[in-house]
């Protein structure tokens, strides 16, 4: 049973992650969406972070043998052994050929199918990089760099220059929600808790758990007990009366919507089967179900778009890089095969994209435990719409005397995030004349409206 400490905090908590579309104020500003986004059919994006800075260099590595060897040597104690990676079929435009962390075979069969690409080395960035700007100090780079809390956030937000509490999905969802508050659930759905990603100017992210039918409630409220039933009718009593101060009264309103919210979910939820695919036991494949199980009652929710949320945490390896990724880099893995198999099994595998996100890439070096902060990495995009089976921006030439080392092996970015985000945005249906609104640096490095997409992962 909750305290009443535990019972307004929660409340509060569901207030906040469940609103989105429930009062009035959330209509501000959506006279827009009929030319600010494409909205037919369903589309999903899925984004995975991998918090604390997973060491890419080492889950995308060069294998033909000049590059291999540069790898080794900068790398040193750090450098998985060539016999051990997966190489991928085909070479790039430059001829360079790459291998997998030997424990990704399911990401190796996905990539070989087509059903998965991967894009080398993506930044936040403020400008394009330019060494010698750089080195003169003259070059503007987004703020905290090498830092947790900024580039994480850089990553949610799309903002590299100041701290703002908006996020590029919350912004999507600002633009989009008149299509997706027919049930009071936002389009955008965390397993994860609040998060930046996905808060906007209106929208915000509608928290679920992995663990049974992923919508927690206030504990023996209208559970069918004697005593379920008197709690339900104080609670509802209080949530009706017209309260003559406004934080009272704006509480009470949240709460009753966040309630509702979680009936409107829970009741979806239940009437549906599970997909039937085989998940892991492990929290981050339960995530993943949980969001196929949500995916799966879309209709039901009345939604045609849909952003999910899902963190994996502990990739801040400054010591025993090697282990942990042996450890972690499986779980991503195998994740993502079996999430590809339940989209399949739903027929909505074409509607869902599921990319990576992380804090930064790590040095090259090795601090003689581990690796330290860096700024460029790899990362991962899966789906029946992506042109998969290729790797996509630019992967550096690694050498001791690269003008992209700013230091230490830190590799700055050859493509900025907001490159691959723009990418991912337009998919979803965000117009090319809103793209700026949802990605405010994107004419840096893209023009809305080119006929060449920024990337090109979509083909």
């Amino acid at each position: 049973m909750f305290s009443r400490r535990q019972f307004l905090s929660r409340g509060c908590a569901f207030a906040a992650v469940g609103a989105s579309g429930v009062l009035p104020f959330h209509h501000l500003g959506l006279t827009r969406n009929a030319v600010a986004a494409n909205t037919s059919g369903y589309r999903a994006l899925v984004c995975i972070v991998l918090a604390g800075g997973n060491d890419s260099f080492n889950m995308l590595v060069p294998t033909d043998a000049d590059q291999y060897g540069e790898y080794q040597t900068i790398r040193a104690d750090l450098a998985l052994d060539a016999s051990s990676l997966r190489v991928l079929p085909g070479t790039t435009v430059t001829g360079r050929s790459y291998g997998l962390h030997p424990g990704m075979p399911e990401l190796e069969s996905l990539y070989t199918a087509g059903e998965a690409a991967l894009l080398a080395n993506v930044g936040s960035l403020q400008r394009p990089f330019d060494p010698v700007a750089y080195a003169a100090g003259n070059l503007e780079v987004p703020m905290g760099l090498f830092s947790h809390l900024d580039q994480l956030a850089q990553w949610e937000t799309a903002v590299v220059d100041t701290r703002v509490a908006q996020g590029w999905a919350g912004r999507m969802a600002d633009l989009m929600a008149g299509e997706n508050m027919m049930n009071g659930i936002s389009m955008n759905i965390s397993l994860s808790g609040t998060n930046i990603y996905q808060s906007g100017d209106q929208a915000s992210p509608y928290s679920i758990e992995s663990s049974g039918n992923g919508a927690p409630g206030i504990n023996a409220y209208d559970d069918g007990t004697e005593f379920g039933d008197f709690r339900k009718r104080m609670i509802d009593d209080l949530l009706a009366t017209q309260y003559e101060h406004p934080f009272r009264r704006e509480y009470a309103q949240r709460l009753r919507g966040a309630i509702d919210a979680q009936g409107v979910f829970v009741s979806a939820i239940e009437s549906v089967e599970p997909p039937a695919t085989f998940f892991s036991a492990n929290e981050f494949s339960q995530g993943l179900r949980q969001i196929a199980r949500t995916i799966s009652v879309r209709d039901l929710l009345g939604v045609k778009r849909q952003t999910f949320y899902l963190v994996l945490g502990g990739w801040d390896h400054h010591d025993e890089v090697l282990d942990n990724q042996a450890r972690l880099l499986p779980l991503v893995s195998a994740g993502l095969q079996e999430f590809r198999n339940a989209m399949v099994e739903m027929e909505v595998f074409d509607d869902v994209t599921t990319f990576t996100m992380s804090d930064f890439g790590r040095t090259l070096t090795s601090n003689g435990r581990g690796s330290d902060h860096g700024w460029g990495g790899h990362h991962i995009v899966m789906g029946g719409s992506v042109a998969g089976g290729q790797i996509y921006g630019e992967y550096p030439l690694l050498s001791a005397t690269s003008p992209l080392d700013v230091g230490r092996g830190r590799y700055a970015p050859t493509t900025a995030m907001d490159e691959y985000f723009a990418e991912l945005a337009l998919w979803f249906g965000v117009d090319s004349s809103e793209l700026e609104s949802v990605l405010p640096n994107i004419r840096q490095f893209y023009v809305p409206g080119s006929s060449e997409p920024p990337m090109g992962f979509f083909g």
